[in-house]
């Protein structure tokens, strides 16, 4: 187990994500940066759909009540065992009443604790990720109990070096293809969404990012049809809006974009302020 001593700004437990239940209104969820959540997992020998600890802007602070072995990858959190820093991107070996926290933020938007065997919190439609109204909680709170394996026994420590390349997390550019209704965009707005640079607005979270900048919309809106983690939309009023992770499975704005995967893992670690721009594959 893991005992919650604090609950930091908003973390939660994801995998992969949720499948199959979208015909019923069901988001898709899971990690916002599969990334860095499958680096983690890589390192620790776990399977990619192993749960982890997603932690946005600042850290819990986590004491465990078994051994394990843990690994951190994403946003730098200047995270600590023991007031001890470790880096991120390679095992540690925690033991009984080890209690991990965070510092400040250095980099990125989202960091990953994955632990070895994963997170064995409430299976739900086939996945382990949180979401309101889906699962019990919708996010991790002060006293929870998280539930993990008490395992180090057989697993046989590495010691080559695996070179993890984060340049992703400050990427600017942003690779997209052309959505359903881009091509009914004025040729001076396809134009300007594909040369413009943009700003992340303070309207952030895993459903959507909102995008400060307004576009001349001429088009009229759609009937209701499926959109995706990575739609981006323009709305009545200009605004580019990107759907994120816990988004709705259908919508009525016209979707003009689609985000690759890579560029929604880029995204995920963005924050407000931040600045990008769009690259048609």
């Amino acid at each position: 187990m893991i005992k919650v001593l604090q609950s930091g700004f908003y973390s939660t437990i994801q995998d992969i994500g949720r499948f199959g239940y979208q015909d019923y209104g069901v988001p898709y969820s899971g990690v916002m940066d599969k990334q860095a959540a499958t680096i983690a997992n890589t390192l620790l020998g776990n399977h990619e759909n192993n749960a982890v600890l997603e932690i946005t802007m600042t850290g819990p602070k986590l004491k465990f009540e078994c051994d394990t072995l843990i690994c951190l990858s994403g946003a730098s959190m200047n995270p600590q065992i023991n007031k001890n820093y470790i880096p991120n991107n390679k095992i540690f070996n925690v033991k009984k009443d080890d209690v991990l926290s965070f510092g400040k933020l250095d980099s990125g938007f989202r960091c990953y604790l994955a632990v070895l065997g994963g997170f064995n919190v409430e299976m739900v439609m086939n996945s382990r990720s949180m979401y309101q109204n889906i699962t019990q909680q919708s996010s991790i709170k002060k006293g929870d109990q998280l539930a993990i394996k008490n395992s180090t026994f057989n697993y046989k420590m590495h010691h080559s070096n695996l070179r993890v390349n984060t340049s992703y997390i400050d990427n600017l550019t942003l690779e997209v293809y052309r959505g359903p209704e881009f091509k009914y965009l004025s040729v001076s707005n396809q134009k300007k969404i594909l040369s413009s640079r943009f700003t992340i607005s303070k309207y952030n979270n895993r459903m959507a990012y909102q995008l400060e900048e307004v576009l001349a919309n001429n088009l009229d809106s759609i009937i209701t049809a499926p959109v995706l983690p990575g739609t981006i939309q323009l709305t009545p009023s200009g605004k580019l809006i990107i759907l994120m992770k816990d988004c709705q499975t259908t919508g009525g704005y016209p979707r003009v974009l689609q985000l690759s995967e890579s560029a929604i893992h880029s995204l995920a670690q963005k924050i407000t302020g931040d600045k990008l721009q769009f690259k048609c594959l």
